[in-house]
């Protein structure tokens, strides 16, 4: 699969976490183009601050090859991680991460933090900002517009 495809997969999860009430933001986790895990925000529906999208599919992939580290796999995730997630980005070696919308409150790969992509930690993965950009942002800003209507 291409990497518009696999972000399309992230968005398809994304609209799960709309459909249940949750921050609709989807990740999936790719090796040479192969879909491992897919994962969208249940924090709320859990009452769980952990569990954002990226941790869980990190969770996910990590179980699948039975190792923490996620070296030659990439991030595909439709906002731009917190630092929280983050940090778990960096600890699980993921070799890229590729982002749909920035994040400009709490975005930690460059756009108000730099976790992910500084040059002082042990791991920087390449990071690729973008990609479906416009469906990305379209979906939060329809969950965020609705709750202000409620």
């Amino acid at each position: 699969m291409d990497p518009i495809d696999i972000m399309r997969i992230a968005l398809d999860e994304a609209r799960k976490g709309f459909d249940e009430d949750e921050i609709p933001v989807g990740a999936v986790i790719a090796r040479n183009g192969s879909v491992i895990a897919a994962a969208h925000n249940t924090n709320r529906a859990e009452k769980n601050p952990l569990r954002h999208a990226e941790l869980t599919v990190i969770e996910k992939a990590a179980a699948h090859f039975k190792n923490e580290r996620l070296a030659g796999c990439e991030l595909y995730v439709t906002k731009e991680p917190c630092a929280m997630c983050a940090g778990a980005i960096i600890h699980s070696r993921l070799s890229r991460v590729v982002i749909g919308a920035r994040d400009t409150r709490y975005g930690a790969c460059g756009t108000v933090f730099s976790v992910c992509g500084n040059v002082s930690m042990n791991h920087v993965p390449p990071i690729e900002f973008g990609v479906l950009e416009r469906e990305s942002s379209e979906i939060l800003k329809e969950f965020f517009k609705l709750k202000r209507t409620v």
